[in-house]
């Protein structure tokens, strides 16, 4: 999944490493007050699960109460607060400034009321506590590892009950009472590799999902981000994903980052197609590819969400408009190279073409591939043939401000 840098790290992988499918989950929190009647549950294919990344609201500057100001919260089923770090065989909190202690000013706030220096709850989970009283039908996961905070879980497969015990102790915690709702573990890859290399086993990840639904029982949501990689031997065969399906609510495929900048001279190719098109750089890196070969496990559809990006992957140096061309490495970007939000880029780098039910864009020297309002519209009628239990994406952060992606969605 994503961290802060994923892209960056990405370019240095190992051959044995190569080809890693990254992705980003936000988890989110828990409990509703009881200000309103609580919303129904949701039915499959209405999930719209947004991550929400705990240092977005530094450099970024997107508070919770920009989800509730876009119009997205109103639009959400589920948050995923991303991420919480694995380290010694537990769960364990990232970044405690950012999550409970930062102090909100009145005008950052959801409910326009500033924290106090006494109250004992600040920060990203307080705020989360206001975005749900607000929606007591939303829910909140926490959302453990990404791409660099992965490395843990080798250690955690050790003893998967310990584990589950730690990560039950910390999303429970009374400090933050009602946040969260349950939790997504985004293990970047049982028994393959991403930005480290797993060499737990094919079981280890099932055993790992059992201990958790175990510890956290019915009444809390555990779920999952998991590859994309449906080649033959790829990162889907390495782990027993289906054997684990029994015990989560739903997995979340990371159908995005196929290809990306880390091939620093191309071929260009859209980084979230739907589906195959003459050129492809490789077999079955395509989300309608993914979805078969999970389906194909016998996951049943109503447990697969399709998943989005709210970004676009670019490179420099192009010159042919349509995919296929050469490159001499990433485009610029607002953070990091050869990855910006759709906020920017539609603008920056409006969309010229379309392929495989996605967008791709050449401006300049620039070619830029990402989802637009249409093609999530695509990917909408798709989700629904197949019957898939919603929608999820990375990040919140990369919508405009008036929520256009998400909408898209609805």
């Amino acid at each position: 999944m994503h961290t802060p840098h994923r892209s960056l790290v990405r370019a240095l992988l190992s051959a044995a490493c190569t080809a890693a499918l990254g992705a980003g989950l936000l988890a989110g929190t828990g409990t509703a007050t009881a200000a309103a009647p609580s919303a129904p549950e949701a039915t499959a294919g209405s999930k719209v699960v947004g991550y929400f990344t705990e240092w977005g609201t530094y450099d970024r500057k997107y508070y919770v109460k920009n989800i509730e100001t876009s119009g997205s919260a109103a639009k959400l089923t589920h948050i995923n607060y991303a991420f919480g770090n694995v380290t010694g065989g537990k769960c364990a909190l990232g970044d405690s400034y950012a999550a409970t202690d930062r102090a909100y000013t009145a005008a950052e706030s959801v409910d326009g009321v500033a924290d106090t220096w006494d109250q004992p709850l600040r920060g990203n989970f307080n705020q989360l506590l206001k975005l749900k009283k607000k929606h007591p039908g939303l829910k909140v996961l926490w959302s453990f590892g990404g791409w660099t905070w992965s490395s843990g879980f080798g250690e955690a497969a050790k003893n998967p009950a310990a584990f589950a015990q730690s990560c039950y102790d910390l999303v429970k915690n009374s400090k933050w009472a009602g946040v969260f709702d349950g939790i997504d573990i985004d293990w970047e890859y049982p028994n393959a590799c991403g930005n480290t290399c797993d060499t737990s086993g094919r079981d280890a990840y099932r055993t790992v999902m059992a201990a958790l639904r175990a510890k956290f029982g019915s009444g809390n949501l555990v779920t999952a981000a998991i590859t994309a990689d449906a080649t033959s031997g790829g990162k889907i065969d390495a782990a027993d994903y289906a054997g684990a399906a029994q015990y989560v609510d739903w997995y979340n495929p990371m159908t995005y980052d196929y290809f990306g900048a880390w091939d620093a001279k191309g071929p260009t190719a859209p980084h979230s197609p739907l589906n195959s098109y003459s050129g492809i750089p490789k077999a079955d890196y395509y989300t309608s590819a993914t979805i078969a070969k999970l389906r194909g496990l016998g996951i049943p559809a109503s447990k697969l969400l399709l998943g989005l990006g709210f970004y676009g992957r670019g490179w420099t140096g192009v010159t042919q408009a349509a995919p296929g061309g050469t490159a001499t490495g990433p485009a610029a970007g607002t953070y990091e190279q050869g990855i910006d939000d759709y906020k920017v880029l539609k603008t920056k780098c409006p969309a010229t073409g379309t392929v495989a039910g996605t967008a791709y864009a050449k401006c300049g020297s620039d070619w830029w591939s990402y989802d637009t309002p249409a093609t999530i519209a695509t990917k909408m009628t798709y989700k629904n043939q197949q019957g898939l239990g919603g929608t999820f994406f990375w990040e919140l952060s990369g919508d405009t401000s008036n929520g256009e992606l998400i909408k898209a969605i609805n």
